[in-house]
């Protein structure tokens, strides 16, 4: 092995003290000259004084050579001074570790790199396109922070990289930051998703897009290119990823301004602000620094739908301070209340029962509120709406925005609550219902209501009363009156009865025609024969409809047809009727009956034809007994088998009716 200490030894500095110092030669690597330094190195021991041994910290090859002696086998530095030189030694090996930042010189430029000296034993290549950010470039001799990104790679060089020294620097620069919270400056260098990047200590970071101002921003573009003061708001150590905010010094700066307006903020205090934000509900105001809320209902003494229809963005107004927070955080700001209450500029010779005029602002359950003029309301109960006393929904009566003429009934300044009546700006028209509704008589109405248990017409303005279900139809009978009628009809009544004192009308429809019962007795006379269809179906039995209109009930066991199967819904089948009530409008019918009377029928005919086979066998045997004169044995014989023919004859035609009248 050959060793090359030229550039590593200052030879000037290992030059020996003693004048009569023997060089010591530092060519042994032939086996001949080993074996000669060998034998001298022996020889001189003998003539010599012994000296203690060195015994090297690190083992190597050469271990068995005492690097100390020449080759008189004399020493030629003290231990003292081996020490002093070892460390001179050494330090012209200079140790490097891969990721380690140190401080480079520039050696030479070629047309791509940069040749660096680091005083490692090779010298290391560094792009051009590392040194764009320095101005005028880089000369020759400039010093420069690079890390060791490889001692030696594949190829065995060094590889060195100011970006990388750059970026470490610049993350260890922005953790600092981020932990003390100082202001720094960054380049604005592009756009990206969500938001800008923006080069801060030469290190990547994301501004996020809101992050960037208070207000929100929609166009990123404006601010590439733009050196921007920032706050360091978030550190990611494991990817080494930092986020920068602008609007942090913003807020700062407003911070300031809202201590400033904390400190002299009172109740009922005027104050300018700007409107930033319109809401459902309201809108915020900047008052320099310090957001307020305005609710929609402190922005105008009269209804409003949106504050969007008083209010503008960016529109300057005086507000007035209505409330705030313990912390003093929150600000209710109030605008009608620089204004007089409506209710107290009301006029003085507005009094009760004063007709007015007003618009529906609001529509309850109970009924409707009229504006009068902005902030004066009063309410039309729905009691108040008509004469009538029929139920009254105020949402179907009124509708936004409609005028309407009132009168005031109630007027209370004090508590700032009118009531107001429509219906009595006209006559009570139940005060003379005889006259124009009497009894008996024939009225067309409108149908404006349907329960289940009638209908309710209304015939003229505030005038009207109910159809019961039962009243409706002579010959149908059905289950809610949304099967005859719908709401907002035209329907013809009759006025069966008045109630003046509880304002009550009770109506009928069927009246207007003659019963029709009356001349249907004879048409569905009990044991008539008719066709009908199955409508209706249940476990009780089934609707029959019927000619002219007509309805019949047929229990269950009543249609039962002669294959022992029940009549289906929608079949068509001939029906005799059982029972016919006029009173109670009722028709019962019957399909079993039907093929049960044809099953009596036949057996009818037969029983008269064994009655008349037994008085013709009666007669044979009388007119036998009379002739014959004699009897014989064979004569008996064929009396007795003929006595017995008409013996079982007769008593099997007096049974078969027993039995029947036992089915039966």
């Amino acid at each position: 092995m050959s060793f090359n200490i030229n550039k590593q030894l200052n030879a000037e500095d290992l030059e020996p003290k003693a004048a009569d110092a023997t060089e010591v030669t530092a060519t042994t690597n032939t086996p001949e000259a080993t074996e000669t330094v060998a034998n001298e190195t022996l020889t001189a021991e003998v003539a010599i004084e012994t000296k203690p041994a060195y015994e090297p910290k690190t083992e190597t090859s050469h271990d068995d050579f005492d690097w100390s002696r020449d080759k008189r086998n004399v020493s030629a530095y003290s231990k003292e001074e081996k020490e002093k030189y070892d460390v001179v030694y050494d330090n012209t090996f200079k140790q490097i570790n891969d990721g380690e930042m140190i401080q480079a010189t520039i050696e030479s430029l070629t047309k791509t790199d940069a040749v660096v000296n680091i005083g490692f034993k090779s010298d290391g290549l560094i792009s051009l396109n590392e040194f764009r950010d320095i101005p005028g470039g880089i000369q020759v001799g400039d010093v420069i922070e690079v890390m060791v990104v490889e001692k030696e790679d594949r190829d065995g060089n060094l590889h060195l990289s100011r970006k990388s020294a750059r970026v470490t620097r610049a993350w260890e620069r922005i953790v600092e930051v981020n932990k003390t919270g100082e202001i720094v400056t960054g380049l604005v260098t592009s756009k990206t998703k969500g938001g800008l990047i923006v080069d801060v200590f030469g290190m990547e970071t994301f501004l996020p897009g809101s992050q960037i101002d208070v207000k929100p921003v929609t166009d990123y573009d404006q601010f590439v290119g733009k050196t921007m003061e920032f706050k360091v708001v978030k550190i990611n150590e494991a990817i080494k990823n930092a986020v920068v905010s602008h609007k942090a010094l913003i807020e700062s700066d407003i911070e300031a301004q809202r201590a400033e307006i904390i400190g002299k903020l009172e109740k009922g205090q005027v104050l300018e602000g700007t409107i930033k934000n319109i809401t459902d509900f309201g809108a915020f105001l900047d008052l320099g620094g310090l957001d307020g809320l305005l609710y929609i209902t402190d922005i105008s003494w009269g209804r409003i739908n949106h504050p969007s229809e008083i209010l503008k963005m960016d529109q300057k107004l005086n507000v007035v301070v209505l409330d705030f927070d313990d912390d003093k955080k929150r600000i209710s700001l109030g605008l009608k209340q620089l204004t007089p209450h409506p209710w107290d500029t009301l006029a003085e010779n507005l009094k009760e029962s004063e007709v007015i005029k007003g618009k529906v602002v609001n529509i309850e359950d109970y009924g409707a509120f009229l504006e009068i003029m902005p902030g004066v309301e009063g309410l039309v109960h729905v009691s108040e709406i008509t004469w009538a006393n029929t139920p009254i929904n105020a949402k179907e009566f009124f509708k936004l925005g409609d005028e309407y003429a009132a009168k005031v009934v109630t007027l209370d300044k004090d508590t700032r609550k009118m009531s107001l009546s429509i219906k009595q700006l006209t006559e009570d028209p139940w005060s003379t219902i005889e006259n124009h509704f009497p009894e008996a008589s024939k009225h067309m109405g409108t149908v404006k209501n349907i329960t289940p248990y009638g209908v309710f017409v209304e015939l003229s303005t505030g005038i009207g009363g109910m159809i019961h279900i039962s009243d409706l139809s002579w010959l149908k009978r059905f289950n809610n009156p949304n099967e005859y009628t719908k709401v907002g009809n035209e329907i013809e009544v009759m006025i069966l009865s008045i109630d003046k004192e509880g304002r009550k009308l009770q109506l009928g429809h069927k009246q207007i025609e003659e019963d029709p019962w009356n001349s249907l007795e004879d048409t569905f006379a009990v044991g008539s024969l008719h066709q009908g269809t199955v409508i209706k179906k249940d476990e009780k039995g089934a609707v029959v409809q019927l000619p002219y209109g007509l309805e019949g009930f047929a229990p269950t066991r009543h249609l039962i047809k002669e294959d022992e199967k029940p009549i289906a819904q929608d079949e068509i089948a001939n029906f005799v009727v059982i029972e016919f009530d006029r009173n109670d409008k009722r028709i019962v019918l019957s399909h079993t009956r039907l093929w049960e009377q044809e099953k009596e029928e036949v057996r009818q005919v037969e029983m008269k034809e064994k009655r008349a086979e037994v008085e013709t066998t009666k007669k044979a045997v009388k007119n036998i007994q009379a002739k014959v004169e004699k009897t014989t044995l064979g004569d008996l014989g064929a009396l007795a088998d003929l006595k017995a023919k008409f013996s079982n004859d007769e008593a099997e035609v007096t049974a078969k009716p027993t039995e029947e009248s036992k089915g039966e």
